[in-house]
């Protein structure tokens, strides 16, 4: 038994002929007798009474045309609403992000995408680049975006777009005023820094590791939660930091800290998407993909 035959036998009850339901439905009379004949077979049940100008149900008809009728109700609104999500006008999202590309630049790619899409809804969950890795790996969300790469089972982690990370110091700091410093520089300088374990953190470990440095001998003043916090912190003269030029866009334009190149020394990085490497992603998820992905669409969005 299957749908068309259940359509075909509702147009025949309904018009009481063979003929005027092959009309409805753009088939041939025989067609439509033949899908009939195989729900009657599949039901091992006559359903009709042929008469010479028209059918009328038997017993077995009467009791399948109430059921027929709701199962055809629930499947044409079940494909109503596959249609919707495969046109994009409705669907949900849950995105999962490290701080920078969870508060700098997903909230400006989420509104470009509604604007698009407005009958997608979208949850944005921000945590540290450990906790989305796990969030992608109990399937908590459809997709990450980080800020340092991520290894092992049930990640697939892929580069998405490059950041610049910048030396900061405050406007009446020493520094302010030079061209540019060394990184032995750093070992006597008040350092504010992220967390361990965060995506900004790791990155800067390694490239100073690169550098046969270790972050650990240096002068560590202010470890904070979140890169707001960092910059707040270099505003008040309380020390400098590494941060995301993302992230500290604004305050560089405003002259609440200052930009100090380091000679030698290259604080690019990537930051990362992480989905399940088997997942089902969805509609709504492919698309999203596609519109981050897209050049020219993030650099309207991010103003780059």
């Amino acid at each position: 038994m299957n749908f068309k035959q259940l359509e075909a036998f509702l147009w025949v009850a309904e018009l009481q002929s063979f003929t005027k339901a092959a009309r409805q439905l753009y088939m041939s009379q025989p067609a439509v007798s033949f899908q009939i004949k195989a729900l009657e077979e599949n039901l091992q049940a006559a359903l009709f009474q042929r008469g010479d100008k028209k059918v009328i149900l038997t017993e077995a008809g009467r009791l399948l045309y109430t059921e027929a009728k709701q199962m055809l109700m629930h499947y044409y609104k079940i494909k109503a609403g596959l249609d919707d999500l495969k046109g994009l006008k409705t669907g949900h999202l849950v995105l999962g992000a490290s701080t920078i590309p969870g508060e700098y630049l997903l909230p400006r790619l989420i509104g470009g995408f509604n604007e698009k899409y407005p009958g997608i809804k979208i949850v944005l969950k921000i945590a540290g680049t450990g906790q989305v890795g796990r969030w992608i790996r109990d399937r908590e969300i459809d997709l990450g975006i980080i800020g340092a790469p991520l290894e092992g089972e049930g990640i697939n982690c892929i580069p998405w777009i490059q950041d610049h990370m910048v030396l900061i110091v405050p406007p009446l700091h020493a520094w302010a005023n030079k061209n540019s410093v060394s990184v032995s520089d750093f070992e006597n300088v008040a350092l504010v820094l992220r967390e361990p374990g965060s995506g900004t953190r790791q990155t800067l470990e390694k490239k100073l590791g690169e550098k046969n440095i270790s972050l650990n001998k240096m002068n560590r003043i202010m470890e904070l939660g979140s890169t707001r916090a960092v910059i707040t912190a270099v505003e008040s003269g309380l020390g400098v930091s590494i941060v995301s030029r993302f992230a500290v866009r604004e305050s560089l334009e405003l002259g609440r800290v200052c930009e100090v190149r380091i000679n030698d020394f290259n604080l690019s990085r990537y930051l990362y998407q992480v989905n399940q490497p088997h997942g089902i992603g969805g509609y709504a998820n492919e698309a999203f993909i596609d519109f981050i992905n897209d050049i020219e669409t993030c650099k309207r969005c991010l103003l780059l």
